[in-house]
């Protein structure tokens, strides 16, 4: 199954995370979190990982009539985006939206995941 949709990107690591942040703010996005995948393996397992960061995103206007729609549905929020390098490639995936619809029969959360999959695909095109 394909979660989200994924660009491999010319731009550097850093300049990837600050042009993705930049991408989501402009499209009504912030960033709730940040986890460093890399650093918090080290730590807690003391192993080596790629430079992997996942962003916590919410559109705050989208996440309340979702939740008005349906309470329990702030168990697929927020919206991840990771930004992954790997042997010299940096690649941004972003979490599918419509994959909601594919769980939920709640035609208002049908709804939502189509306008915020076009937010979230103005986001990936501008990378």
């Amino acid at each position: 199954m394909n979660y989200g949709y994924s660009k491999t990107t010319e731009l550097s690591y850093e300049a990837a995370i600050e042009k993705a942040t930049e991408g989501l703010k402009e499209n009504g996005f912030g960033v709730l979190t940040t986890i460093d995948v890399k650093d918090t393996l080290k730590k807690k397992l003391d192993v080596d990982f790629d430079r992997y960061i996942i962003l916590g995103a919410c559109n705050p206007p989208f996440a309340y009539e979702a939740l008005q729609a349906e309470e329990s549905i702030g168990l697929l929020m927020p919206c991840n985006v990771v930004i992954h390098e790997k042997a010299g490639k940096v690649n941004v995936s972003i979490f599918n939206p419509l994959l909601i619809s594919m769980v939920s029969d709640n035609p208002k959360l049908k709804e939502l995941s189509v306008k915020l999959n076009e937010k979230i695909q103005t986001v990936l095109s501008n990378l």
